[in-house]
C-alpha cells in the first residue's frame, strides 16, 4: 500500500485550505487517514508544517472525568491515537478542565489553553471558543460533524434550552471531590446537519487528506451559520422524539416547559 510522505500530506493539506500562520482545530481518526510516512506523529508533523511556525495547532483532549485529572499525565478518551500521541509532545501545552481539556502547539497555545469555566466545557470561553475569536479554521480529518466540539460553542452562544449535568472529579486544595457539571449533550448526529448548511453556500472545503475524506471550515461561518438554525428551531440539533434517541431525549427533558411549546424537535424546513 502507498504511504504517502509528509511532504505529500502538506500539499494535500494546503491544497484543502489550511492557512499558515492561522490557527487550525483538528479532529482526526488517524485509522481513516493511515498510512502515512511515520505514522500518527508523521500526521503531527505535516499539521504543524502546514500552519507554519507561526501558525497554532489545536487537538481535543478531552477524558472521562472520573479521576484527578493531571494535564501532564492523564490520557484522553475517546480521542484517537494523534491527539493522545499530539498533547504528550515537547512544547505541546493542554489545557487544565478536569473533563473537556484540549491541547495547542504554537504563539497562541497560551491563550487558547488559559483557565476556562467548568460549565459550559466548551462555551465562547474555551479552548474551541477561542479558536473562534481567533478567526481560525476547523479540520475534520477521517471524522464527521457529529465529532466537531465547534458546533457546542454555537449552542452555547445561542442559548439553547436544554442542558445536561454530569459528574466530574474536580480537585480544589489538593481535596477531590466530584461536581455536576451541565453541558449541551446529546447524542451529536444531528451536527451532521452542518454539512448541508455549509456546502449550499461554499463555506466548506473537501477533498482527501491521505486516505481520509476532509472537511475544512473557518470556525466563524460554522458557529454563524449554526446560530442562525439555532434561533429559528432552538432543539435542531436533537433528534426527534419519534426517532428513540435516548441522550436526546435527556436533552430535551431538561427544557423548561415553556420553552418545549412550538418546538417539537423535527428537522428544519
Amino acid at each position: 500500500m502507498h504511504e504517502p510522505s509528509v511532504s505529500q500530506v502538506v500539499a494535500e493539506l494546503r491544497a484543502l485550505g489550511v492557512r499558515p500562520g492561522g490557527v487550525l482545530l483538528v479532529h482526526t481518526s488517524f485509522r481513516a487517514v493511515r498510512p502515512i510516512e511515520g505514522g500518527p506523529l508523521g500526521l503531527i508533523r505535516a499539521l504543524h508544517a502546514a500552519v507554519g511556525d507561526d501558525g497554532t495547532l489545536v487537538m481535543p483532549t478531552m477524558t472521562d472525568g472520573q479521576g484527578v485529572f493531571d494535564p501532564r499525565s492523564t490520557p484522553t478518551a475517546g480521542m484517537g491515537i494523534t491527539a493522545e500521541t499530539f498533547w504528550r509532545q515537547p512544547g505541546v501545552l493542554r489545557s487544565g478542565h478536569p473533563g473537556g481539556s484540549f491541547a495547542a502547539a504554537g504563539p497562541l497555545a497560551e491563550r487558547l489553553c488559559a483557565p476556562q469555566p467548568l460549565s459550559p466545557p466548551h462555551g465562547p470561553d474555551s479552548p474551541p471558543g477561542r479558536v473562534h475569536a481567533l478567526g481560525g479554521q476547523v479540520l475534520l480529518l477521517g471524522v464527521t460533524h457529529a465529532e466537531n466540539t465547534t458546533l457546542h460553542v454555537a449552542e452555547a452562544i445561542a442559548r439553547v434550552p436544554y442542558a445536561v449535568a454530569h459528574p466530574c472529579v474536580i480537585e480544589v486544595d489538593g481535596v477531590a471531590r466530584t461536581e455536576m457539571i451541565r453541558e449541551t449533550d446529546h447524542c451529536c448526529r444531528r451536527f451532521g446537519l452542518a454539512d448541508g448548511w455549509l456546502r449550499e453556500r461554499g463555506l466548506q472545503r473537501e477533498g482527501r487528506v491521505g486516505k481520509a475524506h476532509a472537511r475544512l471550515c473557518a470556525s466563524r461561518d460554522l458557529v454563524a451559520v449554526a446560530v442562525e438554525h439555532l434561533a429559528r428551531s432552538p432543539l435542531t440539533f436533537l433528534c426527534p422524539p419519534d426517532e428513540g434517541c435516548e441522550e436526546c431525549d435527556v436533552a430535551r427533558a431538561s427544557v423548561p416547559a415553556d420553552r418545549r411549546r412550538g418546538d417539537d424537535g423535527s428537522r428544519p424546513r
